[in-house]
């Protein structure tokens, strides 16, 4: 008769059902797996939480860049300080003291100012720039000369940041730019309605400028401009064709395996590099001028040829080979497969990448500071061999200066910068999403 095991050995544990275990493995993977989108979901929001705080940060300095604030004032042109002889030759209106005009009437608005020192802060009231937009103006209608008009000039930085709201007037007078006696002179100007603020079109057209209140991008941006170009037409036919031929042409040994380590090594490469290598190459060896938009699209073409490569070769693999079989299947050549039927398939990847190349272009600045891009240009170039510099520079440049003007100009900037960025990227994902075709 067969006894039961729990009488023959009442010692021994029972064992753990086989379900049991698996439902308590379960219960430990799920709780896991909960903790891990859980890291994940918190890591996503504080990503995104960061990139909000600086996007407001950028966006709530930045926006003042885009107004700017005016001062009306009621010019008189005499004939006898402009043009006494009347002929009315350019040359004669251009040497007339039009500083002093600006003067004068911002005197005759404030009568009661006397001493040396109230005289320097009235006349700091309005820009340096005054007397050059009232030439401009006469020079462009000389029919205003001996008649009375009136004329809106930038204010000064300063004063632009305290019609802003920038500058707390509360706050002692030793403490701040703006004298007790200017605020009370723009407290008066507002009252007759002589102060506006409007669109800043100057931030747009004008090239860069000791005064904050006459800076702009257009130089950095035509600078940028240009450097691209280059850097495209030399940069997109060199890695394409490079790509090409390692991908199809090129035949598996040693050498080629030397060249794609160093395409590789030469993508992780820091971006200063390839600055000190165009100082030396292009500038003290080949003797390019310095400075030139010339010279930073040679170097950055160098820097972004890895990437165009890299992006250009992943492009061709992911073309399928049955595409290369039946085109060879079909009698072509080895040359009519590749730029027939492989490249057209291939292409919108590498457009991909070359834009993606260009963006990360446009962003640089270590590079071209090497070559002399970093130094004061005010005039807009407009060729390939004028000097200029590039909007990363130009906020570099404005990042250093002292003056509360300038920190709304080099956040504004960015905020150029960034949209232009964005927007060749969000090509870049249209092109893919458009051209790319699912195998």
């Amino acid at each position: 008769m067969t006894e039961d095991n729990s009488t023959l050995s009442p010692n021994i544990p029972k064992r753990p059902r086989t379900i049991d275990v698996v439902r308590k493995n379960i219960n430990k993977r799920n709780a896991a797996e909960r903790r891990f989108q859980l890291y994940g979901k918190v890591a996503i929001a504080l990503a995104i939480s960061f990139v909000f705080i600086l996007f407001f940060d950028i966006i709530n300095k930045g926006k003042g860049a885009f107004v700017q604030s005016y001062i009306a004032l009621d010019i008189y042109l005499d004939e006898q300080q402009i043009d006494p002889d009347g002929t009315r030759d350019p040359a004669v209106i251009a040497d007339a003291n039009y500083f002093g005009i600006i003067r004068s009437n911002l005197r005759e608005m404030f009568p009661e100012v006397s001493s040396r020192q109230e005289r320097r802060n009235l006349y700091s009231l309005v820009s340096s720039g005054a007397s050059y937009q009232l030439a401009d103006l006469v020079r462009e209608h000389p029919e205003y000369i001996g008649n009375t008009f009136r004329l809106w000039v930038p204010a000064d930085d300063d004063i632009d940041m305290l019609i802003k709201g920038y500058i707390d007037r509360n706050i002692p007078e030793d403490d701040r730019r703006i004298k007790d006696n200017q605020i009370a002179w723009i407290d008066k100007l507002n009252e007759e309605g002589r102060v506006k603020t409007q669109f800043n079109t100057t931030f747009f057209t004008a090239g860069d400028s000791r005064d904050a209140e006459l800076a702009g991008i257009l130089g950095a941006l035509s600078g940028s401009f240009f450097t691209l170009i280059v850097t495209l037409l030399l940069s997109f036919p060199i890695g394409v064709a490079a790509a090409i031929y390692l991908e199809e042409f090129a035949p598996q040994n040693r050498l080629t395996d030397i060249i794609e380590v160093n395409i590789n090594n030469l993508a992780a490469v820091p971006s200063i590099v390839f600055g000190l290598l165009g100082l030396a190459v292009f500038i003290n060896f080949f003797a390019l001028p310095r400075s030139a938009p010339l010279v930073g699209g040679l170097v950055l073409t160098l820097m972004t040829l890895p990437t165009i490569i890299i992006s250009s070769r992943a492009a061709l693999k992911s073309v399928p080979p049955a595409i290369r079989e039946a085109a060879i299947g079909l009698g072509a050549s080895k040359m009519q497969m590749v730029f027939n039927h492989v490249l057209p398939l291939a292409l919108p990847g590498m457009l991909t990448g070359t834009i993606i190349g260009m963006a990360q272009a446009l962003g640089e600045t270590a590079p071209l500071l090497m070559i002399g891009m970093v130094a004061f240009i005010v005039d807009v170039p407009s060729s390939f061999t004028d000097p200029s510099t590039v909007l990363p520079v130009q906020i570099f440049l404005w990042a250093d200066s002292p003056e509360r003007a300038f920190v709304e100009k080099t956040s504004g900037a960015i905020m150029v910068l960034l949209a232009f960025l964005i927007t060749m990227n969000a090509v870049a994902v249209f092109i893919r999403k458009k051209l790319e075709r699912r195998w």
